[in-house]
């Protein structure tokens, strides 16, 4: 496996993004606030902001299992091989057990090479087939699905951000099943569920759904 330098990261997911052979789907964005209030209560006033958003991001990166547990499987999430430089962007590498998209009650191991630009607050996770873990043992990811890569991002104003979400499928041609799934993403009107968990459990807020 090649180390991948921040810029890296970001060059291979758009590499694959505009490659026609790939599955990709692009998620609309989540206007969180806008969201809170038309389709929740909350235990205390709550203005989410863009900085809340990406601490989101960050602890999501580092512990997928907590923030998306009806895709992961709990305790499945390991790191190694952190890595900073001067600006702040930080790298590792990151195995999970996570459900596969089309066949939901099975898990196969995920492996990523994890960039979090903290200055463009974007996370980018790019799919790999191996890598060895801090241990030197050497982990094959599942192959019941394709590998994938995904870009998270926060955008908006401090007191509007937005969520924003893109999947690619490294596949040989395109996957209409796949599209099918994430269209179904697309058109659930609540929040993702990573910022439901970040507000009930970082925030200590109530939430409830209306």
């Amino acid at each position: 496996m090649t180390e991948l330098s921040h810029l890296g990261h970001e060059s291979k997911f758009q590499q694959a993004w505009v490659d026609p052979v790939n599955a990709r789907f692009e998620l609309p964005p989540v206007d969180v606030n806008k969201v809170l209030v038309e389709h929740y209560t909350t235990s205390q006033p709550l203005t989410f902001t863009r900085t809340m958003l990406w601490n989101m991001e960050v602890r999501k990166a580092w512990r997928p299992d907590r923030y998306i547990p009806s895709v992961v499987c709990e305790g499945s999430a390991q790191s190694s091989g952190q890595s900073s430089l001067a600006n702040g962007t930080e790298s590792f590498v990151r195995s999970s057990q996570q459900r596969l998209w089309l066949k939901p009650m099975k898990y196969g191991l995920v492996l990523e090479q994890v960039c979090l630009n903290n200055t463009e607050k974007k996370v980018t996770f790019i799919g790999v087939p191996e890598y060895l873990d801090r241990d030197s043992n050497l982990l094959r990811a599942g192959v019941g699905q394709p590998i994938f890569h995904v870009e998270h991002s926060v955008e908006g104003d401090e007191t509007r951000p937005q969520n924003k979400w893109r999947i690619v499928h490294l596949t040989d041609g395109h996957e209409r099943r796949l599209t099918e799934r994430f269209t179904l993403m697309a058109n659930d009107v609540w929040l993702p569920e990573f910022i439901e968990v970040y507000i009930r459990n970082d925030l200590n807020i109530k939430l409830t759904r209306q």
